[in-house]
Parts: C-alpha cells; sequence; structure tokens
C-alpha cells in the first residue's frame, strides 16, 4: 500500500497526538472510550499560513516537529493508513513546548 501524503489548506495544521503511558493502581484497568484524550501532540505537517485582508499569506508560529498543546475540543480526528491524526487551525494550538 502506497504511504498517503496530506498538505494541510490555509491556517490548518495536522498533528499527532502523543499515547499517555498507561498507569494501573490498584489493579483497575480503565478502558480506553473511558480514557480522556492527551493535549499533547507533535505538528507532523502545516497549510500556507492564514489569508490577511490585504491578500498576504500570514507566517506559522509553529513548525513541522514541534512539540505543542491543542484544545481539547479543537480540529477533526483524520486516519491515514494505520495512524490517526487530529487537523485543526492555528488557532486551537494553545501553546509550543519546549
Amino acid at each position: 500500500m502506497a504511504k498517503i501524503k496530506i498538505q494541510p489548506l490555509g491556517d490548518r495544521v495536522l498533528v499527532k497526538q502523543v499515547e499517555e503511558k498507561e498507569q494501573v493502581r490498584g489493579g483497575i484497568i480503565i478502558p480506553d472510550a473511558a480514557k480522556e484524550k492527551s493535549q499533547e501532540a507533535e505538528v507532523v505537517a502545516i497549510g500556507s499560513g492564514k489569508l490577511t485582508n490585504d491578500g498576504k499569506r500570514q507566517a506559522f508560529e509553529v513548525k513541522v516537529g514541534d512539540k505543542v498543546l491543542i484544545s481539547k475540543y479543537g480540529g477533526t480526528e483524520v486516519t491515514l493508513g494505520d495512524e490517526k491524526y487530529m487537523l485543526m487551525r492555528e488557532e486551537d494550538i494553545i501553546a509550543i513546548l519546549k
């Protein structure tokens, strides 16, 4: 199967959420459906930038490879091959982790 490539449009960013390590306390295992998704992610691809009122492209504050915090309910979940990603606007990124 050919590897799928994706290029976000405009001010959109493709991120891959970082999997949290499962911690079992007292022998209780929490099912995946009840777990909260991580807000930490890595930027995989960025679009061309937001188009301003004067017709110029605004540069992104994030770049590919940055570790970021994303808003809890922002973006659209996308599955490419076997991998799950989130496609969101740059404004849904809360912070860059350094």
